[in-house]
């Protein structure tokens, strides 16, 4: 099995660093085009199937990669984005909610101590459910010899693969993915490693970091 690990183009509320989480926020033009040079990159790769978040700035995302191929691609809630809860929709460093910047800034320096929004997720519960989708995904027999695109978010991303690094205790490693950024995995007999870690294939002039704290 050959994974082709997506995170989605740009959106409006990344751009205006709002958090987004499962509010069903579409790509934005520039999101597009980062999608569409990344299908262009991705032209050569027989794609099998995909799967994507049901969130349509992912499954649009998967749905430029895939073109014109005639696979499936099949919706799975278990890899959406991290629940905001109370807090979708709100700035990062917006100085109108100064009562939650602290505890967000845990959620980029110290993850796994983030407590979740009131009615969100924690990065603990992000990582089980991912973790236990992507168990379903390499242990399903007839998905051993596909390539399959996998169309996902940044924190899911990094849910799903946290076991798989090095260092799981360091769930950013270092950055949110970046916006079509693609991490490539070989799987054989349950076991998974990487090929490719968070490639992009456009111009590293555009890539963008939206996710800090002044």
């Amino acid at each position: 099995m050959l994974l082709y690990m997506i995170r989605h183009g740009e959106t409006d509320w990344n751009q205006a660093r709002r958090l987004q989480g499962q509010h069903d926020v579409p790509l934005n033009e520039n999101g597009r085009k980062l999608a569409q040079i990344t299908a262009r990159a991705l032209d050569e790769v027989p794609f099998d199937l995909a799967v994507s978040s049901p969130l349509s700035r992912a499954l649009e995302t998967a749905q430029i990669v895939i073109g014109r191929r005639s696979c499936p691609i099949l919706l799975d809630s278990r890899i959406r984005e991290i629940n905001w809860g109370d807090w979708d929709g709100i700035g990062v460093g917006d100085p109108r909610y100064p009562s939650i910047q602290n505890t967000l800034r845990l959620f980029y320096e110290n993850p796994f101590a983030f407590p979740g929004a009131p009615g969100g997720e924690t990065i603990r519960q992000v990582c089980e459910r991912t973790w236990e989708w992507y168990q379903d995904l390499i242990h399903t027999t007839w998905y051993q010899d596909k390539t399959i695109l996998v169309s996902t978010h940044g924190c899911a991303m990094r849910g799903i693969l946290n076991r798989l690094y090095e260092n799981p205790d360091n769930f950013w490693q270092e950055g949110v993915p970046v916006n079509c950024a693609v991490s490539i995995l070989r799987v054989q007999d349950g076991k998974s490693e990487f090929i490719e870690k968070e490639t992009i294939y456009y111009d590293q002039a555009l890539c963008r970091n939206f996710y800090y704290m002044d």
